[in-house]
C-alpha cells in the first residue's frame, strides 16, 4: 500500500489539474467555439496535454537532479520553500500576471501556451511529494538510481488522467453546457490551487 498511495495522488492530481479551466479545457472551448469547429476541440486538447506533461517533466527532473547531490532534509526543506513560494506569488500576484493567447493560436503555439501556464502555476511542484516517496528506499533517503523513470512514469500517469478529465470538461461544456453555464456555477479555481500548492509544501516540511 505504500506504493500504492503515490500512484493514487500522482492521479488524482491529473484530475485535480484537469478540471481547472486555467490548465487548458476552457480554452479549447473557446477555440472550437470561436472556429465553429468541434475538430478543433478535439486538436486543442494534444498540444495542451503536452504542454503540461514537458513542463512537469522538466520540474521533476530538476528535482531528481539536484536530490541526487543535496542531503535529503535540505533537498525537501528547499522544496517545500520553493512551492510555498509559488503559492504565495499566486496569492497575491497572479491574477495580474496571466499568459495570454489569443483565437488564431496555432497548435505549437497552444502547446507553449500549455507550457507556460503550467509553469507559472507549479504545477509539477504538486507532484513532489508523491515522486519523492516513490523514490525513496527507505525514509529520508532519496535512491539516485532509477529516480529519473519513475518520475517520468508519474508524468505518464499524471497526464493521462489530466487529459482524459481535460477531455470530459471541454466535450461536455462544448456539446450541452455551453459557457453561459459556468457564469452560475463558476469556482475559483486559483484560490484552490493555492491552497492545493500550499498544502504541497506544508506535506514536504513536515515529512
Amino acid at each position: 500500500m505504500t506504493t500504492v498511495w503515490p500512484w493514487l495522488s500522482i492521479i488524482g492530481l491529473g484530475a485535480f489539474h484537469g478540471i481547472n479551466p486555467a490548465m487548458g479545457w476552457l480554452f479549447a472551448v473557446a477555440l472550437g467555439l470561436h472556429r465553429q469547429s468541434r475538430r478543433i476541440v478535439w486538436l486543442s486538447l494534444a498540444p495542451i496535454a503536452v504542454g503540461h506533461a514537458v513542463s512537469a517533466a522538466l520540474t521533476l527532473a530538476v528535482v531528481v537532479t539536484f536530490g541526487a547531490v543535496l542531503e535529503p532534509h535540505h533537498f525537501r526543506l528547499v522544496a517545500a520553500l520553493l512551492i510555498l513560494s509559488v503559492a504565495a506569488y499566486g496569492a497575491l500576484y497572479g491574477h495580474r500576471h496571466r499568459v495570454r493567447v489569443g483565437m488564431r493560436a496555432g497548435m505549437a503555439g497552444l502547446g507553449f501556451w500549455s507550457f507556460l501556464m503550467a509553469t507559472s502555476h507549479g504545477a509539477g511542484l504538486m507532484l513532489v511529494p508523491a515522486v519523492l516517496s516513490l523514490c525513496a528506499t527507505r525514509p529520508g533517503d532519496l535512491a539516485v538510481a532509477g529516480s529519473l523513470p519513475v518520475a517520468l512514469a508519474a508524468v505518464a500517469v499524471h497526464g493521462a488522467a489530466m487529459l482524459a478529465v481535460v477531455a470530459a470538461m471541454a466535450i461536455a461544456v462544448f456539446e450541452w453546457l455551453g459557457l453561459a453555464a459556468l457564469r452560475s456555477a463558476w469556482i475559483n479555481f486559483d484560490r484552490l490551487w493555492t491552497v492545493a500548492l500550499s498544502a504541497t509544501g506544508i506535506v514536504l516540511l513536515v515529512q
